[in-house]
């Protein structure tokens, strides 16, 4: 308790293997699959984060699991660092 604030720390890892190029590593059947669902959980990521940073309205976090998964860390007053 800080200043009569409640404070609620929360610590996500989240693995994004085989989000590469499908091209690249050969991939097909299952693992393209994947990768596929992660490179669109990515852009939606990315579409989050661009909508926040330019402060519009609608913030699209219902676009994938990640971003739903990730809407408490990622607005609000949160901090979040993502390491590439």
């Amino acid at each position: 308790l800080r200043g009569g604030k409640v404070l609620t720390p929360r610590f996500n890892f989240v693995d994004l293997a085989g989000s590469e190029r499908a091209k690249r590593t050969g991939a097909s059947g299952d693992r393209f699959a994947e990768g596929v669902q992660i490179n669109k959980g990515l852009l939606a990521l990315g579409n989050v984060i661009s909508a926040l940073c330019e402060k519009h309205a609608h913030v699209p976090y219902r676009d994938s699991k990640l971003t739903r998964l990730l809407q408490d860390s990622l607005g609000g007053n949160a901090h979040t660092l993502i390491i590439a």
